[in-house]
Formats: C-alpha cells, structure tokens, sequence
C-alpha cells in the first residue's frame, strides 16, 4: 500500500477499504505518511465526503493507531462527548453522579478550545489536582472510585492528534467526516459499552443552528453504532450558559452547589437527562424516567458527593473537598456586580462573546502555552427571559485587575440584548438514536 493510491482512490470517489484505512492511520501516527499527504487527504475526504461505512472505517482505523483500553472491574463501563459550550460543566458533575450508581466513568478530556472552557482547565482550578496521569494510574483510579477525568496521553488515538495538527492548517477543520471520526476515535480508545453526545447549538456553540447540530449528531450516532458502540445523541439549547457561570473556578464552584445543596437547575436537569440515556445504554436501567430518579437519589443523598471526592483526592486535590470548597478554589482579585443600563427582559445573550471575554481575563488561552488564571469570569449570570431593573446585577465579574474588569464589564454589556418578555427556550431540543 501507498499514500497515493489511497488519496487518489479518495480523489475518485473510490472509497478505501479498511485495510488501506488503516494502513493510512499507521502512517499517520508514524510518520510514514507526510504532512502534504496527509493535507491532501484531508482535503479528499472534505470535498469528496464519505460513505456511512467510510467514515466507520476511518474512525476505527484510527481508533486502532494507538491503545486501545479494556476494562474488567465489574461494572459497565460508559462515556459522554459534549460538542463545547458556555458553562458546560457537566463532566465534573457526571462522572462522579455515575460513579455513585455503580456505572463507571473513564472520560478523557481536553482543555480549552476557542471560546468553549476545557474541562480539564476547570478541574485543575482545584489545588493540587493533576489530570496527567499514565494508563496505570488511570485504571486504578476508576477501579477505586468509579471514575476519572483525565488528559489523552500520546498512545491514544495518536493518528487523530496528526491529523487534527494538519485539519487546522489545511482548511479542512469543518468536514463533518473528520469531525466525527476525530471525536470518537478518542472515545472508542476507551473501551465503552455505552456512549452518550450532548451536541450542543446556539450562540455559545460552534454549530449555531438546530439543522447543523442534527447532521453531525446523526453522522457521530451512525457512526459510533456502525463501530460497534451503543450510542445516543442530545441536540440541547446553547443560546444561554449552562450554568450561571462562565471560567474555571467559577464553574467548579457551580458543580460543588450542585452536589452538596442539591436544588434544579438547567446544570443538573441536563446532567440528568445525559446519565439517565447512560444507565440505560449500559442496561442497569430499562427506563430513562426511573433512572433519572435514581441519579437524582444519589444527588440528594450526597453519594454523588462522596464520589466526586473520592475522584479528586485520587488525581492529587484535597481529601473531603466537598467539605470546604469555598475557601480552598482560588478567588480573583477584583469582584464586582454588572449593573443593568437599562431595564428589560434578556432578550439575547452572546455566548460567543461571553466566552471570549473569558479567555480575555485569562481564563482561557489566545495561543498554545498560555497560562491560565482559574479565579477569572463571570458567575450569578441571569438567564433568558428574566425581568431586570435599571441598575440590578447582570452577572457577577470576577478579573485579576482592575484594568481587564473595564474591558470585560463591556464586553459582557455588549454580549447582553434586553427585550420585550419571553420564555426561555427548552433545553432539549431532539433526541438522536
């Protein structure tokens, strides 16, 4: 096999059979093929697209160019992908909620990516907390608690992490093909029995549309079950936050209020509805209305929170964290409430641009190295649709000087469009499966 058969078989619209998939995975994770044909392929596969069958065989091929985990701990073993999103702390709630109901949870994540928080980012605005850590660690971890939010190490899936480098040079970021063969060749490396997508739209996505969300969560629900994972999409409503709260600490901070003064909120009524579509899918449930009862139990009861500590002690944070969060997540320097301008309803709310005054503060990275300030952001945002006064808070700024808090204060204004009243739009859109 070649390079250039394959790409030209691409160029053709001559589809490469899985062998050649592979072949080209291999070579892309070990230097065999080249950056210009590696672009050229990327480059094939978005004008040419591929079949259902072409893009499994994608995916699995490289899935297949590095580890592949398997797991034999007594319990099923689940995940769940969400496409970024203001706010979206979901993971850290997730994970341990799973955890508590004897699910287990391996989830590699990443860090920051454009506007959207990073995950790992977020759990790392916990002193002491490391998600770098080896495969044995990682086993470990989720055999002790039930679950672990980690970093992909270089064996994993090392043919996307190529190509990914090469998609972001070449034009080619956008092709829904890659797209979902890069995002799930990293979850399937995990060895699941189920897998659950939060693809998200609206003005804090990167898919703005309901039309564009359903195409990829079709193409990553067809695809995922074509390599051999159960799987199930949420198309969910990203005109707004999540949460009430945009940065790092910030967001933790959200997910602890969750835990450990359990009360609904668009956070927990999604996190539900995400784990109840697991349950089922790992079949310790055959409902999603009992076993959203049962994660909401184990909310209440505090075993979630027991859960999330024992995970965060595992990768290095503080024993019993749930006890004293507040005095132990890292506080800004300037904290100051946004005064509404005028009165109104929220009418609109720019996520995009909400994200981005984030990074601004330092809460996310303009280039690769930068270092991140956890403390900075926004918290206590008010949602759509909400009634406002002349001169009551927006949402609560929190910066590192005085200086950055001028830029974001405006920032946020600008991000924020009053109206005539309205209700805020369903958090759920469609269900893919």
């Amino acid at each position: 096999m070649e390079a250039r058969a394959i790409i030209e078989k691409l160029r053709d619209d001559a589809e490469p059979t899985q062998a050649e998939m592979n072949w080209f995975a291999a070579g892309l994770a070990n230097g065999a093929v080249t950056d210009a044909q590696a672009g050229a392929f990327a480059m094939a596969v978005c004008l040419r697209g591929l079949s259902e069958e072409g893009r499994v065989a994608l995916t699995l091929a490289m899935r297949d160019s590095g580890d592949v985990l398997n797991w034999d701990i007594g319990r099923p073993v689940v995940d769940k992908h969400s496409t970024g999103g203001i706010g979206d702390c979901v993971s850290l709630l997730l994970a341990p909620l799973l955890a508590a109901v004897g699910v287990a949870n391996p989830m590699i994540s990443g860090r920051g990516l454009g506007h959207t928080g990073g995950t790992l980012d977020k759990l790392e605005a916990i002193p002491g907390v490391s998600t770098e850590v080896n495969e044995a660690q990682f086993r470990r971890i989720v055999g002790e608690t039930g679950s672990a939010i980690v970093s992909a190490s270089n064996r994993i899936a090392p043919a996307d992490k190529r190509l990914y480098g090469i998609r972001d040079v070449t034009g080619t970021v956008e092709s829904i093909d890659l797209i979902t063969a890069s995002i799930l060749a990293k979850k399937l490396a995990s060895g699941l029995n189920g897998l659950i997508l939060d693809v998200k739209c609206g003005s804090g996505a990167f898919m703005k549309t309901a039309e564009d969300a359903g195409v990829l969560a079709r193409s990553l629900v067809s695809t995922a079950k074509g390599a051999g994972c159960p799987t199930v999409a949420l198309i969910t409503n990203m005109d707004q936050p999540l949460a009430a709260a945009a940065g790092n600490a910030l967001e933790v901070a959200e997910v602890m209020r969750a835990l450990t003064e359990p009360k609904n909120s668009r956070l927990v009524e999604l996190t539900l509805a995400l784990g109840a579509e697991l349950l089922v899918l790992a079949g310790t449930e055959t409902a999603r209305e009992v076993a959203a009862v049962k994660l909401r139990d184990a909310l209440q009861t505090g075993a979630a929170a027991t859960s999330f500590d024992a995970m965060i002690a595992a990768l290095g944070g503080p024993v019993d964290f749930s006890n004293d969060w507040r005095a132990r997540l890292p506080e800004a320097n300037v904290i100051r409430e946004i005064a509404a301008p005028t009165p109104g309803n929220v009418a609109a709310i720019d996520g995009h641009a909400i994200g981005m005054a984030v990074v601004r503060l330092g809460g996310g990275r303009m280039r690769d190295g930068d270092r991140i300030e956890p403390s900075v952001g926004f918290s206590d945002i008010v949602g759509l649709g909400a009634r406002i006064e002349k001169g009551q808070p927006l949402a609560t700024l929190h910066a590192t000087n005085e200086k950055s808090a001028i830029a974001a204060e405006r920032a946020y204004l600008s991000a924020i469009r009053m109206g005539e009243p309205m209700a805020a739009p369903p958090l759920v859109i469609d269900r893919i499966d």
